[in-house]
């Protein structure tokens, strides 16, 4: 059985069916989120520009945190793969765009690719609420 301060939110990526897995899991009073791209309808955004794909990706995270009441204020921890260590400099300011007040743990990593060779970024968050398990426990079962 499920711990019920366990909650898992899906998001509009391809990949959750097919590879099985979550946008979000909310763990306690952290809710870890899933590597992000800048994909939407179907398409990669901003393609050739790691500075837009860097905001866009955060940006969906952010999406993912918002279904658990929680935003980039409440984010601990960020990871970035870039596919090319030229593009690191846009990523980097896209980042500190996002998160200059913010000042969380993060990592970056060049990496040889991702899933579609025009995506030149993929994030993760992870993100903490003191109390958010109570509260998530307390809801109904609507967020699984």
């Amino acid at each position: 059985m499920t711990d019920p301060a366990t909650r898992r939110v899906g998001g509009f990526s391809p990949y959750e069916d097919e590879i099985g897995f979550s946008r979000a899991v909310a763990a306690g009073d952290f809710v870890l989120v899933s590597g992000c791209t800048a994909w939407y309808n179907g398409m990669v955004q901003h393609e050739g520009d790691p500075y837009g794909q860097t905001l866009d990706a955060f940006g969906v995270a952010f999406q993912a945190l918002e279904r658990f009441g929680l935003g980039p204020e409440d984010v601990v921890r960020t990871r970035m793969y870039v596919t090319h260590v030229r593009d690191t400099e846009e990523v980097s300011r896209g980042h500190k765009h996002l998160f200059d007040t913010v000042r969380p743990a993060a990592t970056m990593v060049v990496v040889d690719g991702l899933l579609d060779s025009r995506m030149m970024v993929e994030v993760e968050v992870d993100a903490h609420r003191t109390g958010l398990a109570d509260h998530l426990a307390a809801l109904p079962e609507g967020i699984r």
